[in-house]
């Protein structure tokens, strides 16, 4: 099927939770379409993370180019606004070299704020967080997270009882404003027009499926040396775990397992089960996020996803 010039969407989206397959999908598109991969993801900006964030290895971004990767250094912070800007500014440079801007990844906020738009948030107040966070001490994260679905059920309703740092901003934003975090993720009064994007959802038919991919990523996140990566971080004086890279998922669990002195098989035990329930509240995280959002849903666990993943790009472009 030919796909006019005129008739292609800006950008195709390849979205899905951790370990639902994109890397290799987006590999394989890449041997049958002019594309180059643009990151959707929140961990990949940050150098010296890359096997606790699964990042594309030296070969994998030699075989299509990426963007968005190593930005920045943990120390410091990234925001979806700032995602908008860079995202938009590298679809523009993708396309004027008549290729295809794949945005792959699981940061569905990201996503959202580039299609949907966002409105400028407040800036970080250090005083209204060591607020939330002294009576996080006293109360705990699940009555934080249940004084947060009283003001911004939203919110609330995706984020799980324990997720400190997106329960933390939220009400931040909404002591600061008096406003839901959820009311700055607006939907431009301009309709898009339906060839802006496409965006295509992996999104497994078999939840025990998706559990077993990620309990595998993380033995073989171990085996690869993750504990030594996030070792190295910690010898970093100007790194804690309240920033936004060290909360990462799989980094977060690792920098407190050390904190309480594990070693050998405890401390492999140890990380194994915190990492993988963590990952499995991101994964269910992003599938919420998904599922409110428009897009084409492809069954991540089915035997010939490539192959329909394929299809679902050529019926948007071809040569």
């Amino acid at each position: 099927m030919s796909v006019s010039e005129a008739s292609r969407p800006r950008w195709i989206g390849l979205a899905g939770p951790t370990a639902s397959g994109k890397t290799g999908i987006a590999l394989d598109l890449a041997e049958h379409f002019p594309l180059e991969v643009i990151s959707v993801d929140s961990a990949l900006v940050f150098r010296g993370m890359d096997i606790g964030t699964a990042k594309p290895d030296p070969a994998q971004q030699a075989r299509v180019p990426h963007h968005l990767i190593d930005l920045l250094d943990p120390a410091q912070a990234y925001s979806a606004a700032r995602f908008v800007e860079d995202a938009n500014r590298a679809i523009d440079e993708v396309q004027s070299r008549g290729k295809l801007p794949l945005l792959v990844g699981g940061t569905m906020l990201y996503f959202k704020a580039l299609i949907d738009g966002l409105d400028a948030l407040p800036a970080a107040s250090p005083d209204v967080r060591k607020q939330i966070d002294a009576e996080a001490a006293a109360l705990g994260w699940p009555e934080m997270h249940r004084q947060l679905s009283e003001v911004d059920p939203v919110t609330a309703a995706r984020l799980a009882p324990l997720d400190a740092q997106r329960i933390q901003r939220a009400l931040e934003v909404w002591r600061l404003t008096g406003q839901p975090l959820a009311s700055f993720h607006h939907r431009s009064d301009q309709p898009v027009a339906s060839v802006d994007h496409c965006l295509l959802a992996l999104e497994p038919d078999s939840r025990p499926w998706l559990h077993q991919r990620i309990a595998l990523r993380f033995e073989q996140m171990l085996a690869q040396g993750f504990l030594d990566e996030v070792t190295q971080l910690r010898q970093r004086a100007e790194l804690s775990p309240d920033l936004p890279s060290i909360r990462c998922v799989g980094y977060r669990q690792a920098w407190e397992a050390l904190d309480q002195g594990l070693t050998g098989e405890a401390l492999q035990a140890d990380l194994m089960a915190r990492g993988v329930a963590a990952t499995r509240q991101l994964a269910k995280r992003q599938l919420t996020w998904l599922r409110s959002m428009d897009r084409t849903s492809l069954p991540a666990d089915a035997a010939d996803i490539h192959a329909q993943t394929r299809q679902a790009v050529a019926r948007h472009w071809s040569a």
